[in-house]
């Protein structure tokens, strides 16, 4: 019982940060949007930059759709945990990607790519708790994870207002400038790919291992 009490616990957090990433990024592009295209879109009017706004939310929701029901499938298929951190690689890898985009059209990709990763992390992580913890307690596992990950969009907005002694850290070690926008995306990306250190000792749900080779159906849509 302690044992699982202590994988439960494992989960818990893993799951909370992987939403309080999961959360940053998907408020980070509303946040940095405007500095962003200022810096792609130099000389365009305002009605152009408000269009490319919203075709690349739209690119981003595009991939979430896209993300929900693949990682849907997924998550029956090969398990709750390969998906939860699958979706945070995904989404870590295409912020720290969209910090050095040249163009609106790589930044579309990016955005779709991304938002396909951020639509599994929040429901593995839920099913793998609730499936990890007694019905008396999941509730109480669901209600960290939702509340540390809103913190993520707190965070976002700092970040993508006031990156600039992170940028010159960067170009310190890095060389190069760096602007708000491009710290932000960095620094969203740099905590998800750290977050997957924490997957050392984390237990796939029991409830999936128990069906895992039984004849019962799994991942039909």
């Amino acid at each position: 019982m302690i044992k699982e009490s202590k994988a439960a616990v494992l989960i818990i957090i893993v799951a909370a940060l992987g939403y309080f990433v999961d959360i940053y990024d998907l408020v980070l592009f509303n946040v940095v949007k405007a500095e962003s295209l200022d810096q792609l879109m130099p000389g365009a009017s305002a009605k152009e930059k408000t269009s490319t706004e919203f075709f690349l939310f739209n690119m981003q929701m595009t991939g979430m759709l896209i993300g929900g029901i693949i990682w849907g499938i997924l998550g029956d298929k090969k398990g709750r945990l390969s998906v939860l951190f699958g979706s945070i690689l995904l989404y870590s890898a295409a912020n720290i990607t969209n910090a050095f985009i040249t163009s609106i059209p790589m930044y579309a990709v990016v955005r779709i790519i991304a938002g396909i990763g951020l639509a599994g992390e929040l429901g593995a992580g839920i099913t793998l708790v609730s499936e990890t913890m007694s019905k008396e307690k999941r509730g109480y596992g669901t209600m960290i994870i939702v509340t540390f990950g809103a913190l993520g969009a707190v965070v976002a907005a700092l970040v993508g207002a006031q990156g600039k002694a992170i940028g010159d850290f960067l170009s310190s070690v890095f060389g190069g400038t760096y602007a708000n926008w491009q710290v932000a995306y960095i620094v969203g990306g740099t905590l998800g790919l750290l977050l997957l250190i924490l997957r050392i000792g984390v237990a796939e749900s029991g409830m999936f291992k128990n069906v895992k080779h039984t004849n019962v159906q799994k991942g039909n849509i």
